[in-house]
């Protein structure tokens, strides 16, 4: 059974608190892992999360500030030390190479050859990561920040009664998936639209550290779960101008405006206790009808299930 979920490992903003760590999340789909911003204590937090470095196949940095990067050293030589065989991709925005390699290398360690960079630059950056597509789009932050968005294909799901209408059955049935066509023995041919109804692919995005933008409208269009920075209230709307941050009621009418079915709150300012964590689901709520969560350290978050059309 395919396992698609985020686990969250870390959701406060610059500065963590004692119930907050820096950024971290691991979104599995379906064998795939994607590590967005590991900061500090990533890997400590996987620990207590019950996922290790074997779970990873991607690391995605939106940006070069400390509470989004400063992991990626802890993550790189714990990848070497558990001697992880499988291949591991890289993605940052280009611009900041060097931060990157400062990072990659930032102490002495044996060292692994499985970590490949793929660097993104442009309006537009898309990555092939095995079943689905990786795609990266520029943010408005003070630094050069780039959202992520993972997209399955469209498909085909088989209905069993037309199925059986048709006789098609047993290794007929795999052939027809992969073939599209299967001859009868009465020698009539059945194509896959006759047994089977569109499949909507599945989509996730993840927008840190950033004002309103197009971009973030691109990458959150339709998605299934939305991570969404929220940083602050709106009673701080103009600081979180100035900042490149957005507001609970920003993320909410993002979530609205781009029809949305999950919405994940996470990047909360320090200055917010436990007692106004509330207001955040709040805010985001009255533009946004939908599903609403408000990142809590290691959570589990199932990517909603498969809609129909």
């Amino acid at each position: 059974m395919s396992l698609r979920e985020l686990v969250v490992l870390g959701t406060s903003s610059a500065v963590p608190t004692r119930h907050r760590n820096h950024n971290g999340y691991l979104l599995l789909w379906d064998g795939q892992g994607f590590l967005f911003d590991p900061g500090e204590g990533t890997q400590r937090q996987m620990t207590h999360a019950g996922v290790g470095s074997h779970d990873i196949t991607w690391i995605c940095v939106t940006h070069f500030h400390g509470d989004h990067c400063l992991g990626v050293p802890g993550i790189v030589q714990r990848i070497a030390r558990d001697r992880v065989a499988h291949p591991v991709r890289a993605a940052y925005p280009a611009v900041g190479e060097t931060y990157w390699r400062r990072l990659r290398h930032a102490s002495v360690f044996a060292d692994t050859s499985v970590i490949s960079e793929c660097p993104v630059s442009g309006e537009v950056t898309t990555l092939d990561a095995g079943p689905v597509t990786l795609t990266a789009r520029p943010l408005s932050h003070p630094v050069e920040a780039y959202g992520y968005r993972v997209d399955e294909p469209d498909g085909r799901r088989m209905v069993p009664e037309a199925l059986r209408e048709r006789g098609v059955e047993g290794a007929m049935i795999s052939r027809l998936r992969r073939e599209g066509t299967v001859t009868m023995p009465d020698g009539s041919v059945v194509g896959l639209e006759d047994c089977s109804e569109p499949r909507p692919g599945q989509s996730a995005a993840f927008v840190m550290d950033t004002r309103l933008c197009d971009g973030v409208f691109a990458l959150a269009e339709g998605v299934d779960l939305l991570v969404i920075e929220s940083t602050f209230l709106s009673e701080e709307a103009k600081l979180a101008e100035a900042y490149g941050h957005l507001t609970a009621a920003q993320a909410g009418r993002v979530a609205a405006e781009c029809g949305v079915r999950r919405l994940v709150l996470t990047h909360i300012s320090e200055r917010y206790g436990a007692d106004e964590e509330p207001r955040f689901i709040e805010e985001a709520g009255r533009a946004f009808d939908g599903d609403v969560v408000l990142a809590q350290d290691l959570a589990r978050v199932p990517v909603p299930r498969r809609a129909t059309k």
